[in-house]
């Protein structure tokens, strides 16, 4: 069995308990929040984002190293470059979409869990400006730097090449190499199977 096919194979068991177990972690960890309540219920209010349907890239698929480069909200400037050789995933969101606060806690536990793996976590603000990006952060306990990608949308565009993000949020994985190896279309479904992409990522040569 090939390794895409055993991560496949677990992908598949993971998703019968996703429902169930995001249900019961982010309703203590949003409970406060009326977007992320909002989202959950199911009401839509006007808001359209992708359906957390999960893609996996062959490493003989995943064509060129995607070359990237943007503003932090510190202002620092960060690159592609800066993760050479690691692993990397890459979160676009912004602070009124309803998905994203929901998944916000999973994503920052699972920035901590693979940081001594050497494993970077990169958001991409598509819209807001650094107060209300820093507001989201500091709100939802983020530690991972974000580009704010709003004016340039360059760091979008980069990604548009090879597999375009085309929902809000999407998280892409990116592999040692700089080529993008998963991608979740919309919310993560659950945190197990982020979890079971970047293991995977991890032990790629």
């Amino acid at each position: 069995m090939t390794t895409a096919s055993r991560t496949s194979r677990r992908l598949r068991l993971a998703l019968p308990a996703a429902a169930a177990a995001a249900a019961l972690l982010l309703s203590g960890c949003t409970a406060n929040d009326s977007l992320a309540a909002q989202y959950r219920s199911g009401s839509g209010q006007n808001y359209i984002a992708g359906d957390g349907s999960v893609s996996e890239y062959a490493a003989g698929n995943r064509g060129e190293p995607v070359s990237f480069s943007g503003k932090l909200i510190d202002g620092t400037t960060v690159s592609d470059k800066d993760y050479a050789g690691k692993v990397l995933v890459v979160n676009f969101w912004y602070a009124g979409c309803p998905p994203c606060r929901v998944e916000a806690p999973d994503l920052e536990a699972l920035s901590k869990k693979y940081a001594a793996q050497g494993v970077g976590f990169l958001g991409v603000n598509l819209y807001d400006t650094a107060s209300t990006a820093e507001s989201f952060e500091k709100d939802k306990g983020v530690t991972y730097p974000s580009v704010l990608d709003r004016d340039t949308g360059s760091v979008l565009l980069a990604f548009s090449k090879t597999v375009p993000p085309k929902a809000t949020p999407t998280t892409l994985v990116i592999d040692k190499d700089g080529r993008v190896a998963a991608r979740i279309l919309g919310a993560i479904p659950d945190r197990s199977i982020l979890d079971t992409l970047i293991s995977d990522a991890v032990a790629e040569h």
